[in-house]
């Protein structure tokens, strides 16, 4: 019992005196039983702790140094494409022309195959000895031979021979044909084609036909037969001005004359040498020219002609099948050259466009744990394409978490119209695996 009217330090001092006493009293039996109980409970405690930590951390362990890691991140840079410059084609600058190009509908589109280009118009024009072309499909109509047969033959009159004077007024291209002399049908097809003689254009004419006039029915169902519709002939010769067609029509009886094989072989033809005449040389003196392979020229005071077919070359191994015209051009000169810078114009715009170089650099892999290696491109890379082309590019990269200098990586595409180039791609140093020390302190790296 405390006195209530002591104050609080007196009984503060007696609970301090009665602790020490309680302190210094000898334990009893019972308080050493509960010491020993309160002892063994903190070992056991004590004990479960251990073993605890140590299956955790042994678990942990186990788990950081077999967890799978994350992939390497990959940045990548395509190389930059070049970009060429559109291709400029000479068309001729005198009179009308017109120019196809077939095997090339992949870089020129699907029109270049009937008349890619044109210049000057459509209306009809004179077209001079381009005639004897027509002359002698429509001979070869009327007296067809076969591919290898020279043909019946034909002996000169008189009457014959007198067309030599003829034409030699007239001022047109001729060749000796002495009364009394014989030529199969094939070497007078040659004699009109390729020193393009007047003479013998008629000559044939009359004896396939037996008359200008019959000759002219026999053309104007030939020509409307074979889709010739704005071409007349009133000759066979083309010393008329009145025969007359189009660029358009020209380029298809261009296809009509490169068809046939007895036309195509002797349009081809540089020059001439038949028994018992001199050589006469092709009046087309592009032959073999840019790749010149016919057809036939004309030339009045109202012009120079030329109808042309080409294999011509282009690069990267190949070749075009080209057929042209000129008609109405100042010279026989000034068109050769129009034709000639036409055509290169064409085989100029053909090329082969660098992209890349073997060990180009096109990215970076990178892993959490520091390593990397670059993306670089295994081989160089180059395409053949034409004019301004667009050329697109993709690249395609593997997912990676290790890799060895030089391993495959990807792959990077370009493409240009019908054609395509792959180069791979592969890494230029070694990304090594984690050491055991990041995993155990990334814990929150692993598993990705």
């Amino acid at each position: 019992m405390y006195d209530e009217d002591s104050d609080g330090l007196s009984q503060l001092t007696d609970l301090m005196s009665n602790e020490q006493v309680i302190e210094k009293r000898a334990p009893t039996a019972v308080d050493q039983q509960v010491r020993r109980k309160r002892r063994r409970r903190g070992l056991i405690v004590s004990g479960i702790a251990v073993v605890v930590v140590l299956a955790m951390t042994g678990g942990y362990t186990a788990y950081a140094l077999n967890a799978p890691i994350g992939a390497a991140d990959a940045t990548s840079e395509l190389p930059e494409v070049p970009v060429s410059p559109a291709a400029v084609i000479a068309m001729s600058p005198e009179g009308a022309s017109a120019i196809s190009i077939a095997g090339a509908d992949d870089y020129l589109g699907p029109t270049a195959s009937g008349i890619w280009m044109t210049s000057g118009g459509d209306d009809p024009r004179p077209i001079a000895s381009i005639s004897k072309l027509i002359t002698a499909m429509v001979i070869l109509s009327a007296k067809p031979l076969a591919p290898d047969e020279a043909g019946p033959a034909l002996t000169f009159d008189k009457a014959d021979h007198a067309l030599y004077d003829k034409y030699y007024v007239l001022g047109a291209t001729i060749a000796a044909m002495p009364t009394g002399s014989t030529m199969s049908e094939r070497d007078a097809l040659k004699m009109l084609l390729v020193p393009s003689a007047s003479n013998y254009a008629e000559a044939v004419a009359g004896w396939a036909f037996g008359s200008n006039g019959a000759f002219v029915n026999a053309t104007k169902q030939w020509l409307a037969a074979n889709g010739l519709t704005s071409t007349t002939m009133v000759e066979p010769t083309g010393i008329d001005a009145r025969n007359t067609s189009t660029p358009t029509d020209m380029i298809a009886l261009a296809r009509l004359a490169v068809a046939d094989p007895i036309i195509s072989q002797i349009v081809a033809l540089p020059y001439l040498d038949i028994p018992n005449f001199e050589q006469m040389l092709n009046t087309n003196t592009l032959l073999g020219t840019g790749g010149i392979t016919g057809i036939k020229t004309g030339t009045l005071e109202s012009g120079s002609n030329l109808l042309f077919s080409a294999k011509l070359p282009v690069g990267g191994g190949e070749s075009l099948d080209v057929i042209g015209v000129v008609l109405g051009g100042y010279s026989h000169d000034s068109t050769n050259l129009d034709v000639t810078a036409l055509l290169s114009s064409i085989a100029d715009g053909f090329h082969t466009v660098e992209l890349a170089q073997a060990g180009q650099s096109v990215g970076t892999y990178t892993t959490p744990w520091e390593e990397s290696a670059e993306m670089v491109l295994g081989g160089g890379a180059s395409l053949f394409t034409w004019s301004d082309t667009p050329i697109t590019a993709t690249m395609e990269t593997t997912t990676l978490t290790t890799g060895a200098s030089g391993e495959e990586v990807g792959s990077v595409t370009w493409t240009a119209g019908p054609n395509t180039v792959t180069v791979p791609v592969v890494l230029r140093g070694t990304i090594k695996p984690p050491t055991a020390w990041w995993r155990l302190t990334h814990p929150f790296e692993l598993g990705q």
